[in-house]
């Protein structure tokens, strides 16, 4: 393993030139290796994230040596505790994101495009808040995994930019999803919109760097 090799696990294949591309700009001498399994998804969707808990420990165990950070918000708990079995860190790419969230404010809203996703990013909040006032108001955002499903990113993050800009009372807004971090930058509102991919990399391969 060299000093900043990571491997990514997605559940859509549209997160790979994300990631390469945040890469590029802020970790050029970083080595991804990502693996992609959509049947992820759909099984924990299906029957919940626990479910998929045996083929994520297989497929994490035949990725390598070193941390693997986990791209889907709806598994990523699922992955974390696989950790101990891995003995390698393992990091849900929303983490970072949702600890920024926490010390943004205690109003926190929070956007899904699916339903899946709501119920484990709450949950990652109250866990990063560690007792401290948060209050959590989640909303799923009508007909976005529609276009997501149907190829239609610039319509997909259309849809969850205004629902950004229609959140009120909140302190911050977290996009649930790596995949609506384009959103952020389309919405117009004042309230602070935070994004996944960067600083779940950047957090991941600070683990894969070491001390």
């Amino acid at each position: 393993m060299t000093a900043a090799d990571l491997t990514l696990l997605h559940t859509s294949p549209v997160h790979v030139p994300v990631f390469d591309a945040l890469r590029d700009r802020h970790h050029p001498e970083a080595v991804l290796r990502h693996l992609v399994v959509p049947e992820l998804l759909d099984r924990a969707r299906a029957h919940g994230p626990s479910s998929v808990a045996p083929a994520l420990l297989d497929l994490l165990a035949g990725a390598g040596p070193g941390p693997v950070l986990v791209t889907c918000s709806t598994i990523g708990a699922t992955a974390e505790a696989q950790a101990p079995a891995l003995g390698a860190p393992v990091l849900r790419v929303d983490r970072p994101m949702a600890a920024a969230a926490v010390r943004t404010g205690p109003r926190i809203a929070v956007l899904a495009a699916l339903a899946s996703t709501l119920a484990p990013t709450a949950e990652l909040l109250a866990e990063e808040a560690g007792g401290r006032p948060a209050s959590v108001v989640t909303h799923l955002v009508a007909g976005a995994w529609d276009s997501f499903e149907a190829g239609d990113t610039a319509r997909y993050l259309t849809q969850v930019a205004e629902a950004a800009d229609a959140v009120t009372g909140a302190d911050v807004i977290v996009l649930a999803q790596a995949s609506m971090a384009g959103a952020a930058e389309l919405a117009t509102t004042g309230t602070p919109v935070l994004a996944s991919p960067r600083p779940g990399l950047a957090a991941a391969l600070a683990l894969s760097s070491g001390p």
